[in-house]
C-alpha cells in the first residue's frame, strides 16, 4: 500500500438503484482503501442520451431482471434498497434534474454533507432529503434555490460531460487513478476488480471492520 491515498470517483445518479449500491459499498471501504473517495453526482439522463444507451427499465425482460435482482442485493448487501412500483413514472416524468442539481449545489456550497445528503435522497422522498441530513431549514433553503442558477446548472452539465468522455454509457462508473493510468468501471458489481486494480483486499460488500446497518 502507498503512503498517499489514490483517488477514487464515483459518478452517480439517485435514479440509478444500482448507483446505491456501489455508493454504499465504495463508502463502506473508503476508510478501509488507502483511496481519496470523490462524489461526483452526475445525470444518467444526458449520459443515455450521449451514448445512444435506454434505461433498462424501458425493455420489459430487463426491467423484470432488475427487479428480482435488487430483491436479491437488498439481502446480500444490506441496503434496503425496494424496486418502487411507480419506477417508469419516476424515470419518465419525474426524472432526476432537479434532484441531481440539489446535490450539485450541496457539493459546492457543503461539500462535508454529501454523502449524507446523497443517502437520503435514495432512502426517502427528496423533500425530507436536506433535513434528514443534518442541514438547517436555512441551509436547505439556500441550496434549493441555488439549484436553477448558471453555477450548478454549469457544475453538474461539466460532471456529467467528464463521466461521459471516461466513457460512460450509464451510471454508476468508478474511476480510480492508480499509478498514472486511469480506469473506468461500469456498474456496482466492479469493487473485487476496483480492489485488485488497487492492490487492496477485497472483503466482500459488507467488510468485517463496518457496521452496514442503514
Amino acid at each position: 500500500m502507498g503512503s498517499l491515498p489514490r483517488t477514487v470517483e464515483l459518478f452517480y445518479d439517485v435514479l440509478s438503484p444500482y448507483s446505491w449500491l456501489g455508493f454504499e459499498i465504495l463508502c463502506r471501504y473508503q476508510n478501509i482503501w488507502n483511496i481519496n473517495l470523490q462524489l461526483r453526482p452526475s445525470l444518467i439522463a444526458g449520459i443515455m442520451k450521449d451514448s445512444g444507451n435506454k434505461p433498462p427499465g424501458l425493455l420489459p425482460r430487463k426491467g423484470l431482471y432488475m427487479a428480482n435482482d435488487l430483491k436479491l442485493l437488498r439481502h446480500h448487501l444490506q441496503i434496503p434498497i425496494h424496486f418502487p412500483k411507480d419506477f417508469l413514472s419516476v424515470m419518465l416524468e419525474k426524472g432526476s434534474l432537479s434532484a441531481m442539481r440539489f446535490l450539485t449545489a450541496v457539493n459546492l456550497e457543503h461539500p462535508e454533507m454529501l454523502e449524507k445528503a446523497s443517502r437520503e435522497l435514495w432512502m426517502r422522498v427528496w423533500s425530507r432529503a436536506a433535513e434528514k441530513a443534518g442541514m438547517s431549514a436555512e441551509q436547505a433553503q439556500g441550496l434549493l434555490e441555488k439549484i436553477a442558477t448558471p453555477k450548478v446548472k454549469n457544475q453538474l452539465k461539466e460532471t456529467t460531460e467528464a463521466a461521459c468522455r471516461y466513457g460512460a454509457f450509464g451510471l454508476p462508473i468508478t474511476v480510480a487513478h492508480v499509478d498514472g493510468q486511469t480506469h473506468m468501471l461500469f456498474g456496482s458489481d466492479r469493487m473485487e476488480l476496483l480492489a485488485h486494480l488497487l492492490g487492496e483486499k477485497w472483503m466482500g460488500p459488507v467488510p468485517p471492520a463496518v457496521n452496514a446497518r442503514l
